[in-house]
């Protein structure tokens, strides 16, 4: 049984195999009753928000009410393998997180490659939801070091209304932080 936050937002982790199960952020938060495992995708809830770096549609707190109602999925892969390609078929509504900093020791600095608590943290505190993010951070040693390099992008972020504002504001921090696209 998973827990369920003062917000009610239901977490999941389908988590593909590909990682070392001693390091893996997502089976750590499974194993605290954070979230729930999945090990195929036809498991998925319907309709739960898939984090998926290759969506064509940005994470929003537009998609607060989705993830109230169905839950918020990340999916628990190595950057690895799907730098190779990601080619799984899930139902659920898809999106991208916009650009976040990873904290993470394998990642520390790199831009967009989050491991799964980060994921999760990034989103939920897109929502307004920064309890519940600080919650799933809690469990690793660099968990606020997360929140702290991406203070400002998180802020802004969750300041947006849509996913169209959340792709505008990325781009503008992109030009003030002088990142070449």
């Amino acid at each position: 049984m998973i827990e369920r936050d003062q917000d009610n937002i239901k977490l999941y982790i389908l988590h593909m195999r590909q990682c070392d199960p001693k390091k893996c952020s997502g089976l750590k938060l499974g194993r605290s009753g954070l979230a729930r495992i999945i090990t195929h995708p036809s498991h998925l809830p319907s309709g739960t928000v898939i984090l998926n770096p290759f969506a064509a549609t940005a994470f929003s707190p537009a998609d607060n009410r989705d993830v109230e109602g169905k839950g918020l999925t990340a999916i628990d892969c190595s950057w690895n393998q799907l730098d190779k390609g990601f080619k799984v078929k899930m139902r659920g509504e898809h999106r991208c997180l916009p650009l976040l900093v990873a904290a993470n020791p394998v990642n520390y600095g790199s831009i967009g490659k989050l491991s799964t608590v980060e994921a999760l943290s990034g989103a939920v505190f897109m929502l307004g939801k920064e309890t519940l993010a600080r919650r799933l951070l809690s469990k690793f040693k660099w968990g606020t070091t997360f929140l702290e390099l991406n203070e400002k992008l998180l802020s802004e972020y969750q300041r947006a209304e849509n996913s169209t504002q959340v792709v505008q504001i990325q781009e503008g921090l992109i030009r003030e932080l002088g990142f070449k696209t």
